[in-house]
């Protein structure tokens, strides 16, 4: 294929195509493809909204689970947050600090604990995304309260 659109030029059999192309479909194929493709189009539209609708009625929950004054209710989310902090600092600081002055200071040879925290630290990234993203319209001056009362 190569030698051929050189030979006719890079372009040629692209608008030979499109020329066929044109000729031999009918109107009838034409509006019908346009149909189906406003279909497509108005269903995508319906799927994004339906998502929106559903991000709307979570925020609508946390909020309201945020104002519960029952700590096991509003409090889960500072305890996810500070139980991988936790883990962050027990890995990152505590233990290779603990382990340096135990095998200098103190010729330690023993092995110290392992704390697997993929999971851990998947969450903790994930939180301080989110309140990344808050800094971040914080930064760009974006008033969410107004926005918030505009919604209701």
């Amino acid at each position: 294929m190569n030698w051929l659109a050189s030979l006719f030029g890079g372009d040629a059999i692209k608008v030979v195509g499109t020329t066929l192309e044109k000729l031999f479909t009918n109107d009838d194929a034409r509006e019908k493809a346009l149909e189906t493709e406003k279909a497509q189009l108005a269903f995508a539209l319906e799927v994004a909204k339906l998502e929106q609708e559903s991000l709307n009625a979570q925020t609508d929950i946390n909020k309201i689970e945020a104002a519960n004054p029952n700590l096991f209710v509003s409090g889960w989310r500072p305890f996810v947050g500070w139980v991988c902090a936790a883990a962050l600092a027990y890995v990152a600081i505590l233990e290779p600090l603990v382990r340096f002055i135990s095998k200098v200071g103190f010729q330690y040879t023993g092995e110290f604990p392992i704390i697997d925290t993929t999971i851990t630290l998947q969450v903790l990234l994930g939180m301080l995304g989110l309140s990344g993203m808050r800094s971040f319209d914080k930064f760009k001056g974006t008033d969410t309260k107004a926005i918030g009362n505009a919604k209701k």
